[in-house]
């Protein structure tokens, strides 16, 4: 009997926690799945073609990052029977990934931001912004380029460092401030194993950002310009893209 009760509170216990378990930890909503990925292209691809080259984006302000501007709208995209259901690592379908779009009007490209970034980013630049407010400047930290600058946690009485892991290495990476106190991710270790590992035909004054998802699924959210100075990325703010 004391077997049967105990095998009984396992079983209940495993069917709650299953229950329980919020959805972006579901292991479906949190691996990119290359299928989903390719389902979606296909989608968008034809989507084009048929809408006389217009893509099925959200509304964004024209001053939106490059890389966070042009989101995928899956309404558009199940309205017209392109999809029969959105991805379930979507954050519409409670995952922790955004749908993006690379080069829309030329070459329209699938592609994810990691959401966990994106929370990360958003917590540090309201810290930034209550400093500021009490200050009148930003945390600034020891200056690592041109009008960039490490965050002095210190000062905002952080005890500990965000944990920004990387989407490509899953390495963790720092973040900086612009001038103006605006936060964004640090990708310059992935940029450099990017250059060493991929073809490429990047000269001094390209944003080489567009390395990294033309060679995986993700784009750099958040990120300021980076350039290249022999093998090595470096940052470049005043740039500006083509798109």
């Amino acid at each position: 009997m004391k077997w049967f009760m105990a095998v009984g509170l396992m079983v209940m216990a495993l069917l709650l926690s299953g229950c329980l378990y919020p959805n972006d930890q579901l292991t479906k909503n949190q691996v990119p799945n290359e299928v989903q990925l390719q389902t979606i292209q296909q989608a968008v691809t034809q989507y084009k073609e048929d809408n006389q080259g217009l893509v099925p984006i959200k509304t964004k302000p024209s001053d939106t990052p490059i890389f966070q501007k042009y989101l995928l709208d899956f309404t558009a995209l199940k309205q017209g029977g392109y999809i029969s259901s959105i991805p379930g690592t979507a954050f519409e379908n409670g995952g922790i990934y955004q749908y993006v779009l690379i080069n829309p009007e030329e070459n329209p490209k699938v592609k994810l931001i990691d959401l966990r970034i994106s929370q990360q980013v958003r917590t540090v630049r309201r810290q930034v912004d209550l400093y500021r407010d009490e200050h009148l400047y930003p945390p600034f930290g020891e200056q690592i380029a041109d009008g960039v600058y490490q965050i002095n946690y210190d000062k905002m009485d952080m005890d500990e460092k965000p944990q920004i892991q990387s989407p490509y290495s899953q390495k963790n990476l720092s973040l900086v401030m612009d001038v103006n106190g605006e936060v964004y991710v640090d990708y310059s270790p992935d940029l450099y194993e990017a250059i060493k590992s991929y073809e490429h035909s990047f000269e001094n004054g390209d944003d080489i950002r567009y390395i990294l998802p033309e060679n995986t699924p993700f784009v750099p959210a958040y990120s300021l310009p980076y350039t290249i100075e022999g093998e090595e990325p470096v940052f470049r703010p005043e740039l500006t893209t083509a798109e």
